[in-house]
């Protein structure tokens, strides 16, 4: 099987929630079904167009959310090496364009996107093929997106996450989603990061104001704390406050309760107003 990029869409979307069927051996009425089952208009006329590019051939779209076709030549063509049952699908070799087709179409049938602010954004897959899924992590791996995967708790399924600001940026550059409601709430995650890099001015006067609005004056030390997570914001503030001779120290990293790591840089001895 020769993939292009319609034909890894194709297989990726059969994959997750297609069927390439036939009857029963045993059974003398014979059938041949290839088809898409989906509630998304978008995601079946995708498969829909995609198809008719390679086979020349344009399914059906029924009321009842099914892309489908009859065709015993193009399924002979399409399990020649290949399975589409839940647990035995096999992510082919591809290139690493036709691969972000691929992921695409598997992550808009199977995928979710959950956006709970200061808490949990993530893109999320559950998979019964455990073998199907860490090839779905190796080929995330490519784009250097980190994904993470459990097996659920009494059953046999594995979860798929993608997390943190920069993979799910690279996820959206790299794979994002064709179904819009998916593709909305990947973006509504991504734009409700806080930016935590410093905006550090650079004159004296508008430092000092910063200082007094980030940080917190501990008179009884003569001296001003700034806390921040990441450890870029404590190294560009130093470096401008050696331009103005004003000397200071950076701790850390510490832990938090919440188990994250944060940053300290202690200002000594600081002649401002207060």
């Amino acid at each position: 099987m020769k993939f292009n990029k319609n034909l890894a869409a194709i297989h990726g979307y059969l994959c997750a929630d297609g069927y390439v069927i036939r009857n029963p051996k045993h059974q003398k009425h014979k059938y041949y079904h290839i088809g898409l089952r989906n509630t998304n208009q978008s995601l079946l006329e995708d498969f829909q167009q995609k198809f008719e590019a390679v086979f020349g051939i344009r399914p059906i779209i029924t009321n009842e959310g099914r892309c489908k076709i009859q065709n015993k030549e193009i399924y002979n063509f399409l399990t020649k090496n290949f399975s589409y049952y839940s647990y035995e699908w096999k992510l082919p070799k591809l290139s690493k364009e036709n691969l972000s087709y691929w992921l695409r179409a598997f992550f808009d049938c199977e995928g979710w996107v959950e956006n709970q602010p200061a808490k949990s954004r993530l893109v999320g897959v559950d998979c019964c093929n455990e073998a199907g899924l860490l090839s779905v992590q190796e080929a995330l791996n490519k784009f250097n997106i980190a994904s993470e995967i459990k097996k659920k708790r009494e059953r046999i399924i594995w979860r798929l996450t993608i997390c943190g600001i920069e993979d799910l940026k690279k996820f959206h550059k790299y794979i994002g989603f064709l179904h819009p409601n998916k593709n909305q709430k990947l973006n509504e995650a991504i734009n409700s990061y806080k930016d935590y890099n410093w905006n550090i001015p650079e004159d004296k006067e508008s430092l000092i104001k910063f200082i007094l609005r980030k940080g917190k004056l501990r008179k009884e030390r003569n001296e001003i704390k700034l806390l921040s997570i990441k450890s870029k914001n404590m190294m560009n503030l130093r470096k401008i406050l050696n331009k103005h001779n004003i000397s200071s120290k950076i701790l850390g990293p510490w832990k938090a309760t919440s188990g994250s790591l944060y940053y300290c840089l202690i200002i000594k001895n600081m002649e401002v107003k207060v």
